[in-house]
């Protein structure tokens, strides 16, 4: 499992071990990874991830873990909260065609958490 921290170093989201899915601590199935790019379940792209950090469609930092490397600073990692049951995972839709990658920036991402995940 591979723990997604925010800005703060709140532990947002995780990746399933199994099957690439990522769950919100509630259990909720929020996204599935595709190589280096990350899915809603509606098929909507996310953005990507770069040396274990999270961008989003706009180049910027949105989530790191604890192998994130470059980057802008990384705060101190609070504690993880205990995980909820999962959900059932909705059915993947096809794919958004990916646009080009913007440059990586050294800005964090300005959308609120969750919203990453439904944008």
């Amino acid at each position: 499992m591979t723990t997604l921290y925010n800005q703060q170093g709140r532990a947002i989201a995780y990746i399933s071990d199994d099957n690439g899915s990522i769950y919100l601590y509630n259990g909720k199935p929020v996204a599935w990874l595709s190589d280096d790019n990350v899915y809603a379940y509606n098929g909507r792209y996310l953005g990507w991830i770069y040396n274990d950090w999270f961008y989003d469609r706009n180049g910027r930092p949105k989530f790191f873990t604890e192998n994130s490397t470059g980057g802008p600073a990384r705060p101190a990692r609070a504690a993880r909260p205990a995980r909820s049951a999962r959900t059932a995972r909705p059915a993947r839709s096809a794919r958004e065609a990916r646009p080009a990658k913007p440059a990586r920036s050294l800005t964090w991402s300005i959308l609120p958490d969750e919203e990453y995940f439904s944008q």
